[in-house]
């Protein structure tokens, strides 16, 4: 299946989903994707394999063409390389240890926040020059404070949902009538279900954390967690771990799944939602009931990115519900992050049935029968509540939608913007990226134009050398800070 993924700055590179991934070569994270380059005139270009998840090379710099003929010692090295990166001990291994170290006394359960790891009494001196500490039951029941999160934002970025999103998430799936939750890279939504299991006896709910960091595998028996790239469809663990997600999709008696995922925010939306629809295709094999199309999910993900989540799934709906996260530096309430966080909810649930909190400013509308933020109004020209951000828009008569707050039309680009936009630059993005025609993309372009983008370029040049796979290759100059970039974005997002 071939798609486009404007996911990321460059419009030159296409991903092609198969059928399978058992024929791609393999990287540490499991099998490579397939990409094309687009040539100059718009035709399909020289193929190449790269890492599913990460995006730039410094993390995995896995390169090859898919005509490449890989030598014997080449496919050696790179085998050694996976293996290298493998974790120390297997799954079951890690359970074993995970036995032993809870009939340890409390002075006795250590934590190497150096290796990231919990050291049994006799691994104590190995670690003796690391930093250490001494943990509690209570501590190894919530991982996800106990560990050192990943912050690489494009690969693995662990950003932890607050508590006031963690348990909104739990009330609203426990209220819909779910008992199992397939949590897909959500580990504290998985902390705060087992959590509340061990308060409250009757009516608990089994989780199924699937997550490509495998320190959780210290922490959780062999089907509570599953070692997964929800990038490639992987399981790092193979037939094991399939069987662990079958035994689990499967609705005994009336206990219903729904998935809820959280994936990086630099991650490509399109293979995300390949992988989505793979696990949905398995909970519906496995279905008694065969009018169920669908498994029930919930995507958090930034609302900027809802075209491209509803092009792939849709089924789906954005809620108006932000959800926040305590460790990232914008996406969160108080004096260090944003007024309105920009992560939203995407679900194929029914709108109406997920009821959002009247105390934190949501109402529901009778006429699109779903709740909203209060500053959301109802535009009946529209017929719609139109706001993405949290605030309230305005209908404009010309374009004949609704628009931002700060926006104005611009009679020469012939569409809202804001008033200091570079006038007639923003146009070609809307359209075809070959031609600048409004009327078609790239792809239906019959124009045999030069293309301008100069990454595919560098890219041929370069054989996949120092250039990321899904590139923003400017000239070099000195950057901004990783902050300062961040905080440009959301000022230009939240005007």
């Amino acid at each position: 299946m071939d798609v486009t993924d404007a996911n990321d700055d460059s419009f030159g590179i296409e991903v092609i989903l198969p059928e399978d991934n058992k024929t791609a070569p393999r990287c540490p994270h499991g099998p490579t994707l397939l990409f094309e380059k687009v040539s100059k005139g718009g035709d399909k270009g020289r193929k190449f394999y790269a890492c599913s998840a990460c995006r730039d090379r410094k993390d995995c710099n896995f390169f090859q063409w898919e005509d490449d003929k890989v030598s014997e010692a080449r496919l050696s090295a790179r085998e050694a390389e996976n293996k290298s990166k493998r974790p120390l001990f297997t799954h079951q291994e890690y359970c074993r240890r995970l036995k032993k170290l809870s009939s340890l006394l409390l002075g006795e359960k250590k934590f190497c926040q150096d290796c990231q790891i919990l050291l049994l009494p006799g691994e104590h001196e190995a670690h003796s020059s690391h930093r250490s500490t001494v943990v509690s039951t209570a501590q190894m029941s919530r991982p996800s404070v106990l560990l050192r999160p990943l912050d690489n934002k494009k690969s693995n970025a662990q950003y932890l949902f607050t508590d006031r999103s963690s348990h909104f998430l739990l009330d609203t799936l426990a209220g819909l009538g779910y008992r199992k939750v397939l949590c897909v890279g959500t580990p504290r939504l998985q902390e705060l279900i087992k959590l509340r299991n061990l308060e409250q006896k009757h009516e608990q709910m089994k989780s199924l954390l699937l997550d490509i960091d495998f320190r959780y595998a210290q922490f959780y028996g062999q089907d509570e967690f599953c070692h997964y790239n929800m990038f490639n469809h992987h399981f790092f663990d193979g037939e094991a771990s399939s069987a662990v997600l079958q035994a689990f999709l499967r609705e005994c008696d009336g206990q219903k799944v729904v998935m809820v995922a959280d994936p990086p925010f630099g991650g490509l939306v399109k293979p995300l939602a390949n992988s989505f629809s793979l696990l949905s295709q398995t909970w519906r094999k496995l279905s008694s009931d065969s009018s169920n199309a669908e498994m029930p999910m919930m995507w958090i993900f930034p609302y900027f990115f809802e075209p491209r989540i509803l092009e792939c799934l849709p089924s789906f709906t954005m809620l108006d519900y932000q959800v926040d996260y305590d460790n990232h530096p914008l996406y969160k309430h108080g004096k260090t992050g944003r007024k309105q966080s920009p992560v939203r909810l995407f679900t194929n649930i029914s709108p109406r049935d997920v009821v959002l909190p009247k105390e934190e400013g949501y109402r529901f509308c009778s006429t699109c029968q779903r709740f909203v933020l209060s500053l959301n109004k109802h535009c009946a020209k529209c017929n719609v509540c139109p706001s993405k951000d949290g605030r309230e828009w305005k209908h404009c008569s010309t374009c004949e939608k609704c628009v931002k707050p700060s926006w104005k039309h611009c009679q020469p680009c012939g569409r809202c913007a804001l008033p200091d936009h570079p006038c007639g630059l923003g146009q070609e993005k809307e359209g075809c990226f070959n031609c600048g025609s409004l009327k078609h993309k790239r792809k239906a372009c019959p124009v045999k134009g030069k293309n301008k983008s100069k990454s595919y370029r560098s890219l041929a040049k370069s054989g996949g050398k120092n250039v990321s796979h899904r590139p923003n290759l400017k000239p070099k100059a000195k950057r901004k800070s990783g902050a300062a970039r961040r905080a440009k974005k959301m000022a230009a997002l939240s005007k």
